[in-house]
């Protein structure tokens, strides 16, 4: 369905590019479905579940990482999925510890909105 597909396109470029621009907490509010899920492979936010959720663990996030650069590549969108890998070079604040984080999100979308993201990464 080429329209669903434009949709999809249209959701993964804006989100992309929010994103690039730092404001990735309006990328959540424009663009996340209030039901919606997002996985993690290791931590103890391995399953949020809704809006609110979601929102909490990005300002965690925010709160503990420092970014000092972030490169984003894509999005490479397929039906009504698309992924996005970023390359983040960050430092943990609590312990001033210094890494590159790289993994990739894998995004779906119903009815214009992401309904689940999920995250993969070395999570050693």
């Amino acid at each position: 369905m080429p329209l669903a597909t434009t949709q999809v396109e249209e959701v993964a470029h804006d989100l992309v590019n929010l994103c690039k621009d730092g404001r990735w907490s309006e990328a959540i509010d424009k663009h996340y479905a209030e039901n919606v899920v997002s996985l993690e492979p290791a931590g103890d936010n391995k399953e949020s579940v809704g809006l609110a959720a979601v929102k909490a663990k990005a300002q965690w996030w925010f709160e503990n990482f420092e970014i000092h650069d972030c490169k984003i590549e894509g999005p490479f969108v397929g039906g009504n999925k698309f992924v996005v890998r970023f390359t983040i070079d960050v430092t943990f604040k609590p312990d001033s510890k210094r890494s590159t984080m790289d993994e990739l999100a894998l995004y779906t979308v119903a009815d214009g909105k992401i309904v689940h993201e999920q995250f993969f990464y070395d999570a050693e």
